[in-house]
């Protein structure tokens, strides 16, 4: 394994700990431009996630409002779906990649295109930095950034076909404990528009850390931060980690 990865996964629990581990949950609040852009209005109450560990599998439970019942959707990389709580199918995407074929950023998303990039990318933030040791996974170290009075160690990781994120190769940089800081990629659904995406007030979760805040931004072609407008931010007011398989899975 790539000796800077290896260390960062040391620093965020190890592997013999994450391997333990079945599945991560989390609650949380979204935000940002990308919302407006995707007309995809921030959900009115707290969605809840749990991923597997193990395998690329998310689930999101959407609050319902007004009577309307809880849903439920289920991501795997070939297939999206929208459920009942009780696991009946009430719409299905399948191959979701392809659906954004000829994308623009102003293009909107509809309702499993939406379901479908945000389990993906919560799957890949919570997973980070172990996931990264997949097999398959080509890892090589790249230049130090300079920011915030820090120099932040960085490798560039390309992800095996069988994982869908945002792009297969992405840069993760880490501060001087290790820990992330800092994770850039192109959001191919998007037009291909160049992110640079924060990992914030990292804390302790059942023996591993995550950080508890994501901000992501717009970057021009040097990526060089645009910081005027923030196109995501995530708040995760609760993570667990669990040793045991969740009803879901």
């Amino acid at each position: 394994m790539n000796k800077l990865l290896a260390d960062a996964i040391d620093a965020h629990g190890g592997l013999e700990r994450w391997r333990r581990l079945v599945t991560v949950e989390t609650s949380v609040v979204s935000g940002g431009e990308l919302h407006r852009l995707k007309q995809t209005p921030p959900s009115t109450g707290q969605l809840h996630f749990t991923i597997k560990t193990v395998e690329q599998m998310s689930s999101v439970v959407i609050p319902g409002a007004n009577g309307i019942p809880d849903k439920r959707s289920v991501m795997r990389p070939d297939r999206v779906t929208l459920e009942t709580l009780e696991g009946k199918v009430l719409a299905e995407l399948n191959d979701p990649r392809q659906s954004f074929a000829g994308h623009n950023l102003d293009t909107p998303w509809d309702p499993l295109q939406r379901l479908y990039s945000g389990s993906y990318a919560m799957w890949m933030y919570l997973t980070t930095p172990f996931s990264l040791a997949v097999e398959g996974a080509q890892v090589w170290d790249i230049d130090p950034l300079e920011e915030d009075g820090e120099t932040w160690r960085g490798v560039r990781v390309v992800m095996p076909p069988r994982f869908t994120t945002h792009s297969r190769a992405q840069e993760y940089f880490f501060g001087d404990d290790m820990l992330l800081r800092r994770q850039d990629y192109t959001l191919d659904i998007a037009e291909a528009i160049r992110i640079a995406n924060y990992a914030q007030d990292i804390v302790d979760v059942n023996g591993i850390k995550l950080p508890s805040k994501r901000r992501a931004y717009r970057c021009n072609k040097k990526y060089e931060v645009l910081r005027e407008t923030v196109m995501v931010s995530l708040d995760f007011t609760t993570l667990c980690a669990n040793e045991s398989r969740g009803a879901i899975f």
